[in-house]
């Protein structure tokens, strides 16, 4: 557990961060210096290239990120089709995008100490650091968090960000931007990862092969698991799960039955956007099994009959984002221990945003994840 003084010393220095973390009403409001542009949710379904002003430091410790990429999100998705992920909610407009890397200015460069083409990936949360909570280390959970490029918080689908420097991380040479980017979806794998507690060679069933399912097979292969399964109707999905390490391809959860000779895998970790994903995770899972759901629901909306969960006896987590896990994702990505570009699949200027969120929507031409690049 992380020392409860830890929490403060890092975290509360964030709380004086550039307006720039605000929603884009009081962006613009406060406008008097260079414009840039930058992706703007402006309605359900509605995303605007708008110039808006550039951020700047008021802070002794904020650093200005000239964004390389930013890979759009399962929660942006959400966002863009309900106007968030707690179900349908109008929206105030703001600037999507918090899985980002990017080169700091060369000023900012020269206060972080860091030489000016240093590629560096940020953790898009900033939590209080002063609830019991953030002392307790699970800073994922911190109820008054603010979160890059989720309403009403600004973020980096832009050509600068304004960054607080504790939320900054070196990339080495190896990782390009878009794998830097990902890198913010590796840590919330490896938290679901923490939280199931794998063991040696337990069978495995991934729901879900999306950005972050992908990861997590790649993690049960290197946490030793045994029979891994993965589970998505876009066959191509699963293709690449085989590929990066599952044994198995299922179209549906009601394959896994024959998949496992009746008794269901021991672990399931459930990656979806449906609201049926709590339901196909139980019915995937044997008795006394363990089910760790990832994914965030359409309409903010589980559909659970309780008998299948109630007489497996399963024992249920929910994991939220991460807590500090850029270090290990860092390692994981620059030993070769887990490959991030497969996921990279295609690339969009930042005037294409609009285009790169239809396109991931529909899942068309073989999309995983869009890489916006400003």
């Amino acid at each position: 557990m992380r020392q409860p003084a830890r929490g403060p010393k890092r975290l509360q220095k964030h709380l004086s961060l550039h307006g720039y973390i605000c929603n884009i009403g009081e962006t613009i409001a406060q406008k008097d210096g260079v414009d840039m542009r930058a992706a703007v949710l402006q309605d359900i379904r509605d995303i605007r290239v708008l110039d808006i002003p550039e951020p700047r430091p008021l802070a002794e410790d904020e650093l200005i990120v000239r964004v390389k990429a930013v890979g759009v999100c399962g929660s942006d998705l959400h966002s863009y089709l309900e106007g968030g992920t707690t179900g349908p909610t109008r929206v105030r407009p703001f600037v999507l995008g918090h899985e980002f890397s990017g080169v700091l200015t060369p000023d900012s460069a020269r206060k972080a100490g860091f030489s000016a083409d240093a590629l560096v990936a940020v953790d898009p949360s900033i939590p209080c650091g002063r609830c019991e909570w953030c002392h307790r280390g699970h800073t994922n959970l911190c109820p008054n968090v603010k979160f890059l490029g989720y309403a009403p918080h600004n973020g980096a689908m832009a050509e600068f960000v304004c960054v607080p420097r504790s939320a900054v991380h070196l990339v080495p040479d190896s990782i390009d931007p878009a794998g830097a980017a990902i890198l913010e979806t590796l840590g919330v794998a490896i938290h679901a990862m923490d939280l199931a507690h794998p063991r040696l060679l337990e069978s495995v069933a991934v729901l879900g092969c999306g950005p972050v399912g992908l990861l997590l097979v790649q993690l049960a292969r290197l946490a030793g698991s045994g029979k891994i399964i993965a589970i998505d109707p876009v066959e191509q999905r699963t293709e690449l799960a085989c590929d990066l390490g599952a044994d198995v391809a299922c179209r549906s959860y009601a394959e896994v039955g024959d998949a496992t000779e009746g008794r269901g895998v021991d672990l399931v970790i459930e990656a979806t956007d449906s609201s049926h994903g709590f339901e196909h995770a139980a019915r995937c899972a044997r008795i006394g099994g363990r089910v760790v759901l990832v994914g965030i629901p359409e309409n903010n909306q589980y559909i659970l009959s309780g008998a299948e969960s109630r007489r497996k006896g399963l024992s249920i987590k929910f994991s939220r984002r991460m807590p500090e896990v850029y270090p290990r994702a860092i390692a994981l990505a620059q030993g070769g221990q887990v490959k991030l570009a497969p996921l990279a699949t295609h690339r969009f200027s930042l005037d294409q945003t609009p285009a790169a969120f239809e396109q991931q929507v529909a899942r068309r031409d073989g999309i995983i994840k869009a890489i916006i690049c400003p």
